[in-house]
C-alpha cells in the first residue's frame, strides 16, 4: 500500500514523466538510493549513493546542508550522464554508485557532525520519486589523525580540496592548499629558526590556529614571536587575528646540545581564502640541519606553564595546622551559622548535657568531613575531577537540603516536635537533646559550610588532594576537629560554659526566632536550584515542601492517636520527597548567557587569546551557592572601585561560573592547585607566571595585584 501511495504521489507531481505500473516495481526510496556518510578528514566528508539497478539519480537536485558547527565549501561532484528528460530537460544522472564530497571545516572539540541531504531519483519502469530530504550523522577523526594524514600524503590535500590542477586558479577558483599558502623553515642562527608564512594573494593566515612540534635531541623550540596582525571578523571563528601578506616569524630554540644536529619541524596551520572557501588545517613536515653552537641551557623536565603545588611545597604539620584553623573559622561563615545556632538551645542548658552533646556532635561533624572528602578522593581517583562543594553541584542534594531546611524550621516553630532527632529540638527545651539529634547537626553543618571557604582551608585541601590517601583524611578529619573545637571547649571547660546564660523563658523565644534563619535559608537554596534546572525545578521542591509540612502537621496531630492516620502521614511525607530525585533527572535548561557589562565568560581558547594579546586580565571562578563568592563580588568585585582599577591597568575581567558541574573551570581549578571556588588569578601584562589572590579579597589588594600585572 505504501509503495502504491508513493507511485500516485510521484504522479501528481511529475505527470509527464509517469507511466503506469505495478506497485511492486518500485522500491522503497532507501533501497533504491542507499546513503551512506563517512568522514576521511575532518575538513571532507563524503556522501556515497549505492543506486540500484534500473535506478538513477538527478544531479542538479543533489544537495547538502551543515546543521552546524561547520564551515561549507561548494558541494563537489562528478561528472554525470547526460540525459534529456521528459519533465526536467537536458540533465546529468547518476547510475550504479556516486560519491559526492563536500569540504570545509569543523569547529575545534566537534567529534559528530549532522547533515541535511537533498536528492531525487526515478526509475526505469517510469516512476519518479518526489524530493527527498535525509538527516544524516557522521563522526569526525581527531584532530591528531588529519595532522598524520597531512604527513603520510605531503600536505597535498589541496588538490582534492580544490577539485582541479593549480590552471584553474585562472579562473578564481581556489588553488590547491600547497599554493594558497606556502612554508618555509629557515635555520637562522643555531639558536633561532625563522618560520616563513606566504599566503596567495587573495588568502590569508589566521595566526592562533596555528601549533608546532619539533623533534630533535637536546633541543625545545619556544614560543613563536609573532609580528602585529590584521584584526578579522571571520564568519566561523569570529573576531580573529589574520595575516593578508607574508610574514616571518622567529622561533627561539632551548639546546642542551649545542653539537650540529638533525631536526624535524612539524607545523599545522590554517587558513582561507578571502570571500571564498576555508581550509582544514594543514600540517607540513620539514627537515632542517641545526649547526653546532648555542648557550647549552640547564637539563630539566618541561613543565606546564601553571603547575599546581605539590606535597613539598607545604609540610604536613603546616597543612594540618592551616586545617584546623581554616575549620574553626568556618564557624563564623553565614552559610553554617544557621545551623550552629541550634546548638545554642542545648549549651545554654550547660551541665553533662552539654558535654555529651558537644561529643555527639563532633562525631556527626568527624565522620561527615571524612566521608565526604573520602567520596571526593575517591571521585578523582576514578577520572573525576571533583573540588569542594562538588554536592552543591547536585540539584538533588540542594533539594534534599532545602526540605531539610524546612522540616527544622516546622519543629522550632512549633509545628511538629521531633523529639530526640533532627537537631535535638524536643517539645521541651528543658528536655535533653538526644545523640541522634547532636550527631545530625554535624552532618548538616558539614554539608552546608561547603560554599563556604575560610582563608585557611584553601592550602590545607588543596594538600589534602594531592596527598596519599590516609594522610588526605587526616587533612579532613582535622578541618571537622577545627568546625566542632568551640563547641568541645564550650561543653568541657565550665569556666567558659558558665559564661553562658542561665536556661528559662526566654529560650522559648529564642527557638522560635532561629526558625526564620532555617526558612531563609531554604530560599537561598531554591534561588541556587533556579540557576541550575530553573522554574520547573522550583515549582517541584516548592510542592514537596507544601507535603512535607503537611505530612509533619499531620503526624504531630496523629502522635497519639491510631496507627492509620500516622501511616498516611508518613505516606505523605515520603510523597513530599519525590522532588528530590525529579529535579535530579532534570536536564539543565537550555538559557541565553546573561551578559553582564564589563564582564567576559570564561573560555579556555579566549584567555589564551586575551594573554598573547599582551593583555591583563582578571579571572574571576565563582558559583552562586558560594557565599564567600558572593561576598566578595558585594564588597569587592562588583563596586565602583574594581572597575576604575581594572580601568587604569588596561585589564579585562574573565568570570566563569562553577555553579553547575562544568569540566573546563575543573579543569582551570586544578591547574592551578585550587580544589574549589573561589579562585582570583591576575595574568601579567608580560607573561610569566600568574598571581593567585587569596579567597578572602580586600580592595587594596586587588588594586596591587592588578597594578603589579600592569607594569
Amino acid at each position: 500500500m505504501t509503495r502504491w501511495l508513493l507511485a500516485a504521489l510521484a504522479a501528481l507531481l511529475l505527470s509527464p514523466a509517469v507511466k503506469a505500473v505495478d506497485e511492486s516495481d518500485l522500491l522503497p526510496i532507501d533501497e533504491a538510493f542507499a546513503l551512506t556518510a563517512t568522514a576521511p578528514e575532518r575538513g571532507r566528508i563524503e556522501f556515497t549513493w549505492k543506486i540500484a539497478d534500473g535506478y538513477y539519480l538527478y544531479k542538479h537536485r543533489m544537495g547538502v546542508q551543515a546543521v552546524d558547527g561547520f564551515k561549507t565549501n561548494p558541494l563537489e561532484l562528478p561528472a554525470g550522464i547526460a540525459y534529456t528528460d521528459e519533465f526536467f530537460g537536458d540533465v546529468e544522472t547518476y547510475r550504479e554508485s556516486v560519491t559526492a564530497v563536500q569540504t570545509g571545516a569543523a569547529a575545534d572539540g566537534i567529534t559528530t557532525l549532522q547533515f541535511r541531504v537533498k536528492y531525487q531519483g526515478c526509475a526505469d519502469v517510469g516512476v519518479c520519486y518526489p524530493p527527498h530530504t535525509k538527516t544524516v550523522t557522521v563522526d569526525l577523526p581527531s584532530a591528531s589523525a588529519t595532522g598524520a594524514l597531512d604527513a603520510i600524503t605531503g600536505g597535498n590535500r589541496g588538490d582534492v580540496l580544490a577539485g582541479t590542477d593549480p590552471a584553474r586558479a585562472a579562473g578564481g577558483l581556489p588553488l590547491p592548499e600547497h599554493q594558497a599558502f606556502r612554508f618555509e623553515a629557515i635555520v637562522d642562527t643555531p639558536e633561532r629558526l625563522l618560520l616563513r608564512f606566504t599566503p596567495a594573494p587573495g588568502y590569508y593566515l589566521y595566526r592562533d590556529r596555528t601549533t608546532l612540534q619539533l623533534e630533535a635531541n637536546g633541543v625545545q623550540a619556544g614560543e613563536i614571536q609573532w609580528p602585529a596582525a590584521t584584526p578579522h571578523r571571520d564568519e566561523h571563528f569570529g573576531d580573529v587575528q589574520v595575516f593578508f601578506e607574508p610574514v616571518d616569524a622567529p622561533l627561539p630554540l632551548v639546546r642542551t646540545a649545542t653539537t650540529a644536529l638533525p631536526a624535524t619541524l612539524r607545523i599545522t596551520f590554517q587558513g582561507c581564502q578571502t570571500d571564498g572557501i576555508c581550509y582544514p588545517p594543514m600540517t607540513r613536515v620539514v627537515a632542517l640541519d641545526l649547526p653546532a653552537g648555542g648557550t647549552a641551557a640547564p637539563v630539566q623536565d618541561e613543565a606546564p606553564r601553571e603547575t599546581p603545588p605539590t606535597r613539598a611545597a607545604t609540610p604536613l604539620w603546616l597543612a594540618l595546622l592551616l586545617a584546623l584553623g581554616g575549620g574553626v573559622v568556618l564557624n563564623l561563615m553565614p552559610c553554617v551559622l544557621p545551623v550552629l545556632s541550634l546548638k545554642a538551645l542545648t549549651l545554654a542548658q550547660g551541665g553533662p548535657n552539654a558535654r555529651r552533646s558537644a561529643v555527639w556532635y563532633t562525631l556527626g561533624v568527624l565522620a561527615s568531613f571524612a566521608a565526604v572528602g573520602g567520596i571526593a578522593l575517591a571521585l578523582r581517583q576514578a577520572g573525576l575531577a571533583l573540588g569542594w562543594g562538588f554536592q552543591l553541584q547536585q540539584p538533588g542534594v540542594i533539594a534534599a537540603l532545602a526540605l531539610v531546611m524546612v522540616a527544622i524550621g516546622l519543629s522550632l516553630s512549633g509545628v511538629v516536635s521531633f523529639g530526640a532527632s533532627l537537631a535535638g529540638a524536643g517539645q521541651s527545651l528543658t528536655e535533653k537533646s538526644g545523640p541522634a539529634g547532636d550527631f545530625f547537626t554535624g552532618v548538616l553543618a558539614v554539608v552546608v559550610a561547603s560554599p563556604c571557604t575560610a582563608p585557611f582551608m584553601g592550602t590545607a585541601l588543596a594538600f589534602a588532594f594531592t596527598s596519599s590517601p590516609a594522610i588526605a583524611i587526616l587533612v579532613f578529619l582535622m578541618l571537622g576537629l577545627g568546625l566542632a573545637l568551640p563547641f568541645l571547649l564550650i561543653g568541657f571547660v565550665p569556666a567558659l560554659a558558665a559564661r553562658l546564660p542561665k536556661p528559662g523563658a526566654w529560650m522559648d523565644t529564642l527557638k522560635q526566632v532561629l526558625a526564620f534563619p532555617m526558612y531563609l535559608t531554604a530560599v537561598w537554596l531554591l534561588w541556587v536550584l533556579a540557576k541550575q534546572r530553573g522554574a520547573d525545578a522550583i515549582g517541584l521542591v516548592l510542592v514537596g515542601a507544601v507535603l512535607l509540612g503537611l505530612g509533619l502537621w499531620w503526624w504531630e496531630k496523629a502522635r497519639w492517636g491510631r496507627l492509620l492516620p500516622r501511616l498516611l502521614a508518613g505516606l505523605v511525607v515520603l510523597a513530599a520527597l519525590w522532588p528530590v530525585l525529579a529535579v535530579q533527572r532534570m536536564p539543565t535548561p537550555e538559557r541565553a548567557a546573561v551578559a553582564e557589562e564589563g564582564v567576559v565568560a570564561y573560555s579556555a581558547e579566549k584567555l589564551e587569546q586575551l594573554r598573547r594579546d599582551g593583555r591583563v586580565v582578571f579571572v574571576n571562578m565563582t558559583a552562586d551557592w558560594c557565599v564567600s563568592c558572593k561576598a566578595n563580588e558585594r564588597t569587592v568585585l562588583g563596586r565602583q572601585p574594581f572597575r576604575d582599577a581594572l580601568e587604569a591597568a588596561g585589564a579585562v575581567y574573565m568570570k566563569g561560573d562553577w555553579t553547575d558541574v562544568d569540566p573546563a573551570i575543573t579543569a582551570f581549578l586544578e591547574s592551578h592547585g585550587a580544589v574549589g571556588v573561589p579562585l582570583y588569578v591576575v595574568y601579567a601584562r608580560n607573561g610569566g607566571e600568574p598571581e593567585v589572590l587569596p579567597t578572602i579579597l580586600t580592595q587594596g589588594m586587588v588594586d596591587d595585584a592588578l597594578a603589579k600585572a600592569a607594569r
